[in-house]
């Protein structure tokens, strides 16, 4: 019984833990989220954040689609001069970044305007990266608001004058978010670093 005990009081201080890092994440973000492209302001490169083109059932990802629409908006309204796309190119025939560009291309982004990180295997390495590989001390982030809410709150944690785009909401904030942004804490609290970081390709 005593241990049954110690289990249930250590579920209930976990899930608290993990709603009020939910929360604190999300107030840290406050204000540096927009809707508003007219609002936002100007940065040199938009980060945007990467997902897989298609969903399970073989239909284009809204995520995706979404975050591809946003990129080319900013880009047209001059909020950005340049993108940079991170994902996950870890395994084959599977490629984020260059499906991203093929996109942007295909929307009007000239492509030496974009430049691709195949090693953004999560938010954490691709915020870091933006600023160790691709020399970005201020970026605009591209991604849902529930995202880019955690992207804000990992890039301020590295010194990184961010503010984000939220693309447009596909569903409201999924219940793994409350994990996510939990593992995110922990990985800030114990310093940990991307899987990959490796050569400098500074945008200038």
């Amino acid at each position: 019984m005593k241990k049954l005990k110690i289990l249930i009081l250590s579920g209930v201080c976990a899930a608290v833990g993990v709603f009020l890092t939910f929360h604190w994440i999300s107030y840290k973000a406050k204000g540096f989220n927009y809707n508003d492209i007219d609002t936002i302001p100007k940065n040199k490169v938009g980060l945007v954040l990467g997902a897989s083109k298609y969903a399970p059932s073989g239909n284009i990802n809204l995520f995706y689609k979404y975050r591809v629409e946003a990129a080319v908006d900013l880009y047209k309204a001059g909020k950005i001069d340049y993108i940079l796309v991170s994902g996950d190119n870890g395994r084959k025939g599977y490629d984020e970044p260059t499906d991203f560009k093929s996109d942007l291309i295909e929307k009007g982004v000239p492509a030496e305007r974009i430049f691709l990180d195949y090693a953004g295997f999560r938010t954490l390495d691709s915020i870091v990266r933006a600023k160790e590989i691709f020399g970005q001390n201020a970026i605009t982030i591209i991604s849902q608001r529930f995202h880019n809410q955690r992207a804000i709150y990992i890039a301020q944690h590295y010194g990184i004058d961010a503010v984000a785009y939220n693309a447009k909401d596909v569903y409201k904030t999924p219940a793994r978010e409350y994990l996510a942004r939990a593992k995110a804490s922990l990985d800030i609290l114990f310093n940990v670093e991307p899987k990959f970081l490796g050569d400098k390709i500074v945008i200038k």
